[in-house]
């Protein structure tokens, strides 16, 4: 198993690690900072380095337990200590994101008691999926309006980890249509939007939604009769 640092502090954007093991082009950390992706969110990437010799981690993945770092060319051998760093402007935008993201889905699920059926998102920009019956741009416009003004609130987000079944009497923890959450995790991880939202979550998020910035709604699609498609696009930071 894999230390993830990134679930209690998400500000990690460099970290000194152990190697444990290496194989075919993977490395595996006794802990990590790199997201490894999940939920709607990419995995991070960046670089691990160890003396003058730095490697490109290209991609971040879960295999069995642990997390693979991706890179090539000849691995360190097991004990190396290494510097891990993740490419934090891309990481930074992805929690800009994904709290953007969960603004918009607090903000629907109170106005609109409307279920997540699903979710993709990039640096800056996603998009989200809701049991509409019908969207329109007067009312794209009022959520729009509704969203920006959550984050002008600049509510705290707040991370806990709570054991499966006390995490489970928390009324809608789970927003998507279906739950994702395996019968065999036994903790829980919550995000928590300050008056707004909370929600089973194991993606990384900004501290406070002041930092996510003017959330704009470019565009929306049916997806079909009951699945209504929302965009929603941040502001890069100058």
């Amino acid at each position: 198993m894999t230390g993830l640092l990134y679930l209690e502090d998400a500000y990690i954007g460099s970290f000194n690690a152990t190697v444990v093991d290496r194989q075919d082009g993977v490395l595996f950390l006794d802990k990590t900072a790199f997201y490894p992706g999940g939920g709607g969110q990419p995995c991070d990437i960046g670089t691990i380095s160890s003396g003058d010799t730095t490697w490109t981690v290209s991609k971040v993945k879960r295999i069995q337990g642990a997390v693979g770092h991706f890179a090539e060319g000849e691995l360190p051998d097991v004990g190396t200590v290494v510097t891990g760093v993740v490419d934090w402007e891309r990481r930074y935008g992805l929690m800009r994101t994904h709290t953007a993201m969960h603004i918009l889905c607090g903000v629907i699920w109170r106005d609109y008691q409307a279920s997540v059926t699903g979710g993709d998102m990039q640096p800056l920009k996603g998009r989200m999926d809701f049991e509409f019956e019908t969207m329109r741009r007067d009312l794209v416009d009022e959520i729009e309006h509704a969203v920006n003004l959550e984050v002008a609130a600049a509510r705290d987000i707040k991370i806990q980890i709570l054991p499966r079944e006390e995490a489970f009497q928390i009324p809608d923890l789970i927003r998507t249509k279906i739950n994702l959450l395996p019968k065999g995790i036994q903790e829980v991880r919550t995000v928590e939007i300050s008056g707004l939202d909370l929600q089973a979550d194991g993606g990384t998020h900004v501290a406070n939604t002041k930092e996510v910035g003017r959330i704009a709604i470019p565009d929306y699609k049916s997806k079909g009769k009951i699945n209504k498609r929302i965009y929603v696009a941040l502001d890069a930071l100058t």
